[in-house]
């Protein structure tokens, strides 16, 4: 144990002491000493000693479980994602989404579950912010927007109206969630100007031609 760190009472028998830690792993721990006695006169007896974390000591960040802590892209082949029974982002398997809930009926389709509002809120969100939606640097470039190419395959349901997938091989939004505000060179309706207002230099040599002058005889 380090030097003594302070003292706190706990009752008129009993009080805790403090003294600093010397762990190297342990910056601003302490060493917590709980002491007592039975009554005026009697011996005092250490009842616990345990390592305690100072006011400026190190400590882990609060404990998540894993739900919460696990993040876009973690999920590796073979691994098990478990669904949770209350997750806000599903409903049962009437959808909340009008349009979608006709067409299920309509071919006598159904799940357990599909997202619920609240779910499609945030992929809806998630979409917008990512790297295929309005803001992004390349649609800002992009001789049309999504919404008006020809490669570009709507989403059903609600999310038609701003969403859908990107069907062009050459396109690096390919097989992606796009917005259709978002754009890129690829567009289906993207034309390039091949006229060229800059003169053709002149042919400065004319390599079509070979001048051959004959070897003299003895000559290497």
């Amino acid at each position: 144990m380090g030097t003594h760190a302070g003292v706190v009472a706990e009752s008129a028998e009993s009080a805790t002491h403090f003294f600093e830690a010397n762990y190297a792993g342990y910056v601003g721990w302490r060493w917590a000493v709980a002491v007592a006695r039975a009554g005026a006169g009697a011996p005092v007896t250490v009842s616990e000693v345990v390592l305690l974390p100072g006011p400026d000591a190190l400590t882990a960040p609060d404990w998540l479980p894993w739900s919460h802590r696990i993040r876009p892209g973690d999920l590796g082949a073979g691994d098990l994602l478990p669904g949770e029974h209350e997750d806000p982002r599903l409903t049962s398997g009437a959808s909340d989404d009008p349009e979608l809930a006709q067409l299920a009926g309509e071919i006598g389709l159904g799940r357990n579950r599909v997202m619920s509002k609240e779910g499609r809120l945030r992929a809806a969100q998630r979409w917008y912010t990512g790297d295929f939606g309005p803001d992004n640097e390349m649609a800002q470039l992009a001789p049309g927007s999504c919404g008006t190419c020809g490669f570009f395959m709507p989403l059903e349901g609600s999310m038609r109206v701003a969403f859908g997938a990107c069907g062009n091989a050459l396109s690096p939004a390919d097989g992606r969630v796009v917005h259709t505000e978002f754009g890129c060179g690829a567009h289906s309706e993207a034309e390039v100007d091949v006229s060229s207002t800059v003169p053709v230099a002149e042919v400065v040599y004319d390599d079509t031609t070979v001048d051959y002058e004959p070897r003299e005889s003895g000559r290497e």
